[in-house]
């Protein structure tokens, strides 16, 4: 019915629009309109027509001159209609100005729409209106058309409604610009109204969940209740259509395959509120009965069934037999089975093959095909960094059988190196069929990696003390005395190398410098790292004639690290030698000794399993280690006055981390961390080196002892944690302890994976002590503590923190402690 009446509407137009042309008050020659007459046209002309080309308009009429046409006719009609259909004039009329015999002479009158010449919002914020700005297509210049100004509302509502302003309104008003000439300001006036809130979401058919546990289900879509406080409540209708289907795979999941929602209703409560009702038809609830295997020739039945790892009488669940047949990313699944031996054209395809009442058996058909063999390996998207580097860190390499395991591992191994965006290494095999072969391509997008170092922190006795550093973590010694290489560093070869400053003034200054060539030789992953360090370390003189009082520290280390095939190819040994002067110009470092040299020569001996998938924001996996430093057992074979010329200790440390991926951007992280210095002798007192001093961030207000380690206990004080069961503990504590441990639990969500700078927020508890004696030590007399926090790893300045902490215990002798305090982190992770 509406069709008919624009039918008409369209029909009276041209009725109009043809009375027009043949009624024109100046024609000198009438045309007689009860008999149509063919004229020729023998000219056009244009009016109205400031800014539009008239010969365009002319040929977008259809009409030229020297057309053969019927007056009155259907033609000046459609002429008309094709000019308006343009969406660029406001006004079309045609008549003929003169008629000769059978020539006739049109004149097109035509009124333009304005012209854009701006905009203004009006009832918003300028923050809104910046958004807005960006999204709605309103440009200078442009024509004014309904179709503009309709396509502006519906973008300002659409907008606006993923605010949850659903009763917003708009009105556009025109008005003429006194400065350009056929154009228009538009006055674009917003009322949002108020956010509307969902406050009730109720279910109706459900029998097996309750409503609270379906409402859970729903991710996105919140009843506004007041102890939500970080939970939105806003309704979103294309969050609330995902969030339908997710009720419908817990369903799916729970066993109830055919359930299915029969109506779900929107309605409004008040102007900010609405309510949601959902009808569900749940079905029965599902069980596996029989599962039997088809066309499987390189495993048996029994064993895919164990690997497969679902019983008779379990409840039926879609997403969780897709999970173990094709990826189960905490553990073996079927398609793995073949795929890690090769078999990448593996296929299997479950099939119900009889449903009876709430049971269901299935046949897994199965098509094994060839093993593949890797033909070729691409990686793009390297500018900087050489091929050879990224090629040795592969474990896909031509000639070798397909596995998904060792493509997902490479993947792991490129992430590990730091010089690309972890969550954009793509990978991408190709296989081909009729070759029985697969080439893959690595993608990866490389990010800045190099870190200028600036941190601070408050060491103790020394007080502020700030560390400026250039680590550069890609380069090259290979392309060092080619000048066109350096843009601005020569680099690309992945060795590093860094330049530490640390200093306070006068008091205390420490310089180091180091280099790792990771591949030493550049066939094997033997790494080579040299260092050579120097401190400065004065006391403050308290009187004029007061000596001074001075330590210098100098060193040198030298250390090789190997990758081991056994136990597994995620192991590494490493083997350090290093040899640290002490010299003592009336310094007390301890008791007697304060003029003179001491001398520590020690080997360190690290074994660790890292298995992380990212080093920024690990997931899942792994970090684990065992270090032994060793020094020669002097007292064992010689019987010196001074104890201290030549040092002697054994120090025994272990750290793990463990990383588990609760669900989406959530990850768990577990840490325990234990460390223990002891002499050879049972009599020998232990010294005030490599020590451990607890408590805070764990920044060391200066390395006074090389090997020293500050570990955090965040909600303590810096250093402040050494347990002391006498006078004699007590006289050291201001060197360290000689035993600790600590444990700590640590909730991680990441906010954002920018490799520009990652962001993640965190949650933690943990606990931990440190000992002046070995015979005082207790594992289970902890400090505890728990707080809050957030990191942010910028790829120039490494990482940045803040944490706020709460220390549940008093430290014996610690005056005025706080409960809470907030440690803040520059450059370095907290043990």
């Amino acid at each position: 019915m509406t069709r008919c009446i624009w039918v008409l509407v369209l029909l009276l137009f041209a009725g109009t629009a043809s009375s027009q042309v043949l009624n024109n008050p100046g024609q000198t020659n009438p045309i007689d309109y009860s008999q149509p007459r063919q004229y020729r046209i023998a000219g056009i002309e244009v009016t109205g027509s400031n800014f539009l080309d008239p010969n365009a308009l002319i040929s977008l009429s259809g009409l030229t001159v020297g057309d053969e046409i019927t007056v009155p006719g259907e033609v000046i009609s459609r002429a008309i209609q094709k000019l308006w259909d343009q969406g660029i004039l406001g006004d079309v009329e045609i008549y003929a100005t003169r008629v000769e015999g059978n020539d006739i002479y049109l004149t097109f009158d035509l009124k333009e729409r304005p012209r854009l010449s701006r905009f203004v919002f009006n009832g918003i914020s300028k923050t809104q209106q910046d958004a807005l700005r960006d999204k709605v297509s309103l440009q200078r210049g442009r024509t004014v058309t309904d179709a503009v100004l309709s396509s502006t509302r519906n973008i300002i509502k659409e907008y606006y409604i993923d605010k949850s302003y659903l009763n917003v309104k708009t009105t556009i008003t025109q008005r003429p610009d006194s400065i350009l000439p056929n154009s228009v300001v538009l006055n674009i006036n917003i009322d949002k109204g108020d956010k509307v809130k969902i406050s009730d979401i109720e279910f109706a058919g459900n029998e097996a969940f309750s409503d609270k546990k379906l409402r859970k289900q729903l991710k996105k879509t919140k009843e506004k209740r007041f102890y939500k406080i970080f939970t939105s409540s806003k309704f979103n209708r294309t969050e609330y259509e995902n969030d339908k289907q997710l009720l419908l795979d817990f369903y799916n999941s729970e066993g109830y395959r055919d359930a299915t929602i029969v109506s779900d209703s929107v309605y409004k409560v008040s102007e900010d509120r609405l309510a949601i009702r959902i009808v569900i038809d749940e079905g029965i609830r599902y069980y596996y009965r029989n599962i039997t295997w088809n066309g499987n020739y390189l495993y048996d039945d029994d064993y895919l069934t164990r690997v497969l790892g679902i019983a008779k009488g379990d409840v039926y669940n879609k997403q969780e037999l897709d999970k173990r047949l094709n990826y189960n990313p905490t553990g073996i699944d079927v398609s793995a089975l073949y795929q890690n031996d090769g078999y990448l054209f593996f296929n299997i395809d479950p099939v119900e093959v009889r449903v009876q009442g709430d049971s269901i058996d299935l046949e897994m058909r199965v098509s094994e095909g060839p093993q593949a063999t890797i033909d070729k390996v691409v990686v793009t998207g390297n500018d900087k960094t050489s091929d050879y580097v990224i090629l040795r860190e592969l474990r896909t390499l031509p000639g070798q059988k397909y596995s998904r395991d060792d493509l997902i591992r490479s993947r792991n191994e490129l992430a590990g190196l730091g010089y690309f965006d972890p969550e954009q290494i793509g990978l991408n095999p190709i296989p081909n069929p009729a070759e029985g072969t697969v080439d893959i391509n690595y993608s990866v997008v490389e990010r800045p990696n190099d870190q200028i170092s600036l941190s601070g922190g408050w060491g103790g006795p020394i007080g502020a003390v700030g560390t400026v550093g250039l680590t550069l973590n890609n380069f090259s010694t290979r392309k060092l005395f080619n000048l066109s290489e350096w843009r601005p560093i020569p680099s690309g070869d992945g060795q590093r190398l860094s330049l530490n400053v640390q200093a306070n003034g006068k008091y205390y200054q420490s310089y180091s410098f180091s280099f790792t060539e990771p591949w030493l030789g550049g066939r094997k992953p033997n790494s080579l790292s040299v260092s050579l360090f120097k401190t400065v370390y004065r006391t403050a003189q308290t009187t004029a004639s007061a000596e001074e009082q001075r330590l210098n520290v100098n060193g040198l280390a030298v250390g090789l690290g190997r990758r081991l095939n056994w136990p597994d190819n995620y192991f590494m040994l490493n083997h350090s030698l290093s040899y640290n002067q002490y010299n003592l110009t009336n310094y007390p470092l301890f008791q007697d000794f304060t003029n003179g040299k001491s001398n520590s020569i020690s080997f360190v001996n690290t074994l660790s399993r890292v298995s992380i998938d990212n080093p920024t924001f690990p997931r899942r996996g792994s970090n684990i280690s065992l270090s032994v430093n060793l020094t020669p057992p002097y007292s064992l074979f010689t019987d010196k006055e001074n104890n201290y010329e030549f040092i002697e200790f054994n120090k025994w440390m272990f750290d793990a981390s463990y990383f588990i991926n609760l669900a989406g951007n959530l990850v768990l992280n577990t840490r325990a961390h234990f460390g223990f210095v002891g002499t050879y002798g049972g009599g020998n007192e232990i010294g005030p080196f490599e020590r451990f001093k607890l408590g805070g961030s764990g920044l060391g207000g200066g390395n006074i002892f090389v090997g020293t380690e500050y570990i955090g206990l965040r909600g303590y004080e810096d250093e402040s944690v050494v347990n002391v069961s006498s006078s004699a503990d007590a006289s050291l504590t201001s060197a360290g302890g000689v035993a600790y441990n600590k444990f700590v639990m640590e909730a991680r969500y990441l906010i954002s994976p920018n490799p520009a700078a990652t962001i993640y927020g965190l949650a933690f508890v943990e606990a931990g002590n440190n000992f002046g004696s070995l015979q005082n030590y207790t594992p289970f007399k902890l400090y505890r503590s728990a707080g809050v926090g957030a990191r942010i790893f910028m790829a120039a300045f490494g990482l940045l923190g803040f944490d706020y902490g709460w220390g549940f215990d008093t430290i014996p002798g610690a005056q005025n402690q706080k409960s809470g305090m907030f440690h803040f982190i520059i450059g370095q992770q907290i043990r």
